[in-house]
């Protein structure tokens, strides 16, 4: 009987044990952390490639390249001063642990130039990440939390990376920020006769009337 009576025990116990709503346990979840790359309005980027030394201090590369989302309308506002909104981050970085640094090399289409460069990724930046998917946001229990971490880097004249992560509620936070320079072989690594893209009719008209707003990023 008493081998019984403590099961009834244990079990009552354990029933009268709250579940926690934000709990993850059960949730989808990717194996990988996702990147993307953000252009302010006008300042067109092409991002040749991309690398990651992780935590672990492997260095993986080619993890990521082509166009970055554009935050910038046609029929809105031609202000490229700043950063309006944030892009998405879609491609998996497969293999790598969290982030420590990253390298981009970018072509700024709009300047005629081509950066590239490491950025450091602070702790702080990896711990929003750890937790972007741990719980549940609490504004919306009732959703699955997110199945991956992710961050987006912002490619601006100059040379300038902007580093955005997203939180559990899927929310955008500006981060680490950075300055690589030029690379001296010029675009595509001195191939196809150093040629850059044609730069957009928007972003040419917005260049003719105001410039390129160097220090507002």
């Amino acid at each position: 009987m008493k081998p019984l009576f403590a099961l009834l025990v244990m079990l009552s116990v354990c029933g009268c044990q709250p579940v926690d709503p934000l709990s993850a346990k059960n949730d989808y979840r990717t194996s990988t952390w996702y990147i993307g790359f953000n252009e302010p309005a006008h300042m067109n980027v092409w991002v040749e490639t991309s690398a990651v030394e992780d935590i672990k201090g492997r260095i993986i590369f080619d993890i990521a390249a082509g166009a970055a989302a554009r935050s910038d309308n046609e029929n809105g506002t031609e202000n490229a001063r700043g950063w309006v909104g944030v892009g998405s981050s879609g491609m998996p970085v497969t293999g790598a642990d969290l982030p420590k640094r990253l390298f981009v090399r970018w072509q700024s289409t709009v300047e005629r130039k081509t950066y590239a460069g490491w950025i450091d990724i602070s702790e702080s930046t990896r711990e929003i990440m750890r937790n972007s998917n741990a719980r549940r946001c609490h504004e919306t229990p009732q959703f699955t939390a997110n199945p991956s971490a992710a961050l987006n880097l912002g490619l601006a004249p100059g040379g300038v990376i902007q580093v955005w992560v997203w939180d559990d509620c899927f929310r955008a936070h500006k981060v680490d920020r950075g300055q690589v320079g030029i690379e001296p072989l010029g675009p595509d690594q001195g191939k196809y006769n150093g040629v850059y893209g044609e730069i957009k009719a928007s972003s040419q008209r917005y260049i003719d009337r105001f410039g390129i707003p160097y220090g507002s990023w």
